[in-house]
């Protein structure tokens, strides 16, 4: 007889349609490090689990398997982010929900894809879990709360610090970014009955449900951890409680060992999917939960009757989460529903004409009704949760919903929700210069984020003018996306595309990891191609020295121009799009100024071009000649490193023809030629042999 894990935890196969990879935890890391932390609660998770094992063998005895109405837990997620995609939205928190509920009913289609002699031992647990309806004040909530924390890049126990609902009252899912490098973890309720700050599962986001940032092939991941939380072990068992003893899955001594539950087989435990499998003499159920195979369908009678003794255990207080009371308190009680918001989400909100958005209603609690309203919208229907709508006029759109519960009426009207722009684009370019907020609106999008900042006009800062687009980044520790698309333009005419502007960005601290990119589309958004990128610790930087203070640039000096020049002629359609995306990493703030997109020649960009191939010769060994055209005006010029640190520089009083420069001094490598011009910024790359 094995002892009972302390600590369990989920790593699945990562994987897809064309391959299956796996991806293992570290589980014997994780048990490992608690016991070399809360050593001096061992004792007493050894109590708990004499104790649990004893319960659960009488109770199986007493074959006290609960029959009737489910047992319900109520739950609570934790959604704990920077800003970043784990800050994933209601509907993908509902959507785990129900897979969970239909894989612990028995509820999943796929079910009949059982192999022939696990059918009849295939369990409706008469398990579910229902989001809680009010939070332990007793406040109307959906269930599903939000914190800021870095925390989320680790997704360890601290996590658990930041919040926690009392947990003989309510199950509380964590999801971060990451899960401690695992998909998931949980404790069991040994562990929990004696460290109950810790009592919980931590999931990783993409691991949740099977829409937004998770897939449908990593749908049982959350099942898998919620019966480890009601006392089941991975399925070729595990020997972990008190003197930690970590058991590997597919290790062929696993035989030796068994899970506690008498009809799930022995096995070694698998890590894909062979339905033949005999690694134990007898055939596995690889299809079980508790493997690590990826194509789980059951849990078995006896898995049943082992959660359902953990249930009526005292161990950590499991027994309290079903009670009338309990459910009363938490507002998971059947048919005590309580309307007391309206809300909905979409998809996208920035579409093109034609093109469907879904809107999803996440209104709570016990919605018996529901009217949508989007006037100028073609709607597949105006009852529905769940409705597609079109658009076939450009403009900005207001979505209304409101829901019923037993006659109570609730409203929400969310003015200027979705923006529908053109199909195809009626220019062949566009001069952005941010000094008039109206005018920017009209030629781009800022796509709305979950976080409290965005892309915003910046008053009193600009490249020679007075205004410019920003992302005031500095004083927050955000891992978010922030992102400005253009209305489509056509330039299905144009036998070439340049697009140049101008920016402004420093560094916090060394490593800086944000990222600027430049993308185009020709699908009205649907994918994108990067065309240039630029990186906060080496060619983002517009500033060498690190910037401790928010960073506003105090001169031309600290702007760069940049050409994208690699748009081809694949892209020259009369739909194509730009996007700038910033990927903010709680680094410092940014400035865009004077997007120009259109031919190099009605930009006369031609020049600049010419004048780029008159810096000779390049490599040098010593002297570097530059050419100037008479039609450009220069200012001055300065030669920096890579990583945007002026060497030296000089302002030009007098227009030359062409000037020289000698650079015997440099050591050898890549630098950078900056000049200022009437046009702008220029800089070349060269190279000193």
């Amino acid at each position: 007889m094995k002892r009972i894990l302390l600590l369990t935890a989920l790593c699945l196969i990562i994987f897809n349609l064309e391959a299956q990879n796996s991806s293992f935890c570290g589980t014997d890391e994780m048990h490992q490090q608690l016991f070399d932390q809360r050593s001096d609660l061992n004792p007493g998770i050894k109590r708990a689990s004499e104790k649990l094992s004893q319960f659960t063998r009488d109770f199986e005895k007493a074959d006290q398997a609960k029959g009737g109405g489910p047992y319900i837990i109520p739950v609570v997620f934790h959604i704990i982010h920077n800003g970043g995609p784990e800050n994933i939205n209601d509907s993908q928190i509902l959507d785990a929900v129900k897979q969970v509920n239909l894989q612990f009913r028995k509820l999943n289609s796929d079910t009949n894809e059982i192999v022939t002699p696990f059918k009849q031992l295939a369990a409706d647990c008469n398990i579910e879990i229902r989001l809680a309806q009010l939070d332990p004040d007793g406040n109307c909530t959906n269930g599903i709360t939000r914190t800021v924390s870095p925390l989320t890049l680790i997704g360890d126990h601290q996590v658990k610090s930041l919040i926690q609902w009392p947990p003989d009252k309510y199950l509380n899912v964590y999801v971060c970014n990451q899960a401690a490098g695992l998909a998931g973890h949980a404790l069991l309720p040994s562990a929990a009955d004696t460290i109950p700050e810790w009592d919980g599962i931590v999931m990783q986001h993409s691991y949740v449900g099977t829409i937004g940032t998770s897939d449908f092939f990593r749908r049982t991941v959350l099942t898998h951890e919620i019966g480890h939380y009601l006392n089941l072990q991975h399925i070729w068992g595990g020997n972990n409680v008190p003197d930690y003893y970590y058991l590997p899955v597919a290790q062929s001594g696993n035989c030796a060992f068994d899970d506690e539950v008498d009809d799930t087989p022995l096995t070694i435990g698998w890590q894909n999917c062979d339905l033949n499998g005999q690694s134990c003499s007898t055939l596995d159920n690889v299809q079980n939960y508790m493997d690590y195979a990826y194509c789980a369908r059951m849990f078995t009678q006896g898995q049943r009757t082992r959660m359902h003794a953990c249930l009526n255990s005292d161990v950590a207080n499991r027994n309290n989460l079903w009670t009338i009371e309990n459910l009363t308190a938490t507002g998971t009680l059947e048919g005590n529903d309580v309307l007391c918001s309206a809300k909905f989400e979409a998809n996208k909100r920035i579409v093109c004409v034609g093109e469907e958005v879904t809107l999803t209603d996440v209104s709570y609690h016990g919605i018996d009704s529901r009217l949508w309203n989007v006037p100028g919208a073609i709607l597949s229907s105006s009852t529905d949760s769940i409705v597609t709508i079109t658009f076939n006029s450009v403009g900005f759109y207001d979505v209304q919903l409101t829901v019923s519960n037993e006659g109570n009426n609730v409203d929400l009207i969310e003015n200027d929700y979705i923006r529908v722009v053109p199909s195809t684009g009626n220019e062949d370019g566009i001069y952005e210069s941010f000094e008039s907020e109206n005018f920017f609106l009209t030629q781009w999008a800022i796509v709305p984020s979950n976080n409290d900042m965005n892309w915003e006009i910046y008053e009193n800062t600009g490249f020679n003018s007075s205004q410019s687009i920003s992302v005031q980044n500095f004083s927050t520790s955000y891992n978010g996306v922030f992102e400005f698309i253009s209305e489509p333009i056509d330039a299905s005419g144009l036998d070439a595309l340049l697009l140049t502007f101008d920016y402004a960005y420093a560094r916090k601290q060394t490593g800086a990891s944000e990222v600027l990119q430049i993308a185009v589309s020709t699908d009205c958004g649907e994918t994108w191609t990067v065309r240039r990128s630029f990186y906060g610790n080496s060619t983002l930087s517009t500033v060498s020295e690190l910037v401790t203070d928010p960073f506003v640039p105090a001169d031309t000096t600290q702007w760069k121009s940049e050409v994208v020049n690699n748009i081809t002629s694949a892209y020259l359609t009369n739909d194509l799009m730009i996007k700038f995306k910033f990927d903010a990493k709680g680094g410092n703030n940014i400035y865009l100024d004077n997007i120009r997109i259109s031919h190099p020649d009605v930009m006369g960009l031609s020049l600049m071009d010419q004048f780029e191939l008159v810096i000779y010769p390049n490599p040098t060994n010593e002297f570097l000649y530059v050419k100037i055209p008479e039609e450009i005006q220069v200012e001055g010029y300065k030669v920096v490193d890579l990583n945007g640190k002026e060497l030296f520089s000089e302002v030009l009083r007098d227009q030359e023809d062409y000037f020289e420069l000698n650079l015997g001094f440099l050591a050898h490598g890549m630098y950078q030629f900056v000049l200022q011009t009437n046009r702008g910024i220029i800089h070349q790359r060269f190279v000193k042999n």
